[in-house]
């Protein structure tokens, strides 16, 4: 847990122990509400990073274009010619 080892562990617990002493049993539930809060919040962010991806992902998806041709197929763009014209440099 947290690349702590036994004795690194032993040494937290008798200082988490000094330091609070007779609070140690409330002090560790606060920690324990707060950990579970955080992790509930970010999980919420990471959903809507998620929800955020997947929209911009069906926006590209050529599938989902509105045209009137809806079935089109991604082959169907390549034949497309581009609106620029191309460049060429003055002789």
């Amino acid at each position: 847990m947290f690349g702590l080892g036994p004795t690194e562990m032993l040494v937290v617990g008798v200082i988490a122990v000094v330091l609070f002493g007779g609070n140690l049993p409330s002090v560790a539930r606060q920690f324990g509400t707060s950990y579970a809060e955080f992790r509930r919040s970010l999980g919420e962010v990471q959903k809507q990073f998620r929800m955020a991806e997947n929209e911009v992902k069906s926006s590209f998806d050529p599938g989902t274009l509105d045209d009137e041709d809806s079935d089109a197929d991604v082959d169907d763009f390549d034949d497309v010619a581009p609106a620029v014209p191309k460049f060429k440099p003055p002789v």
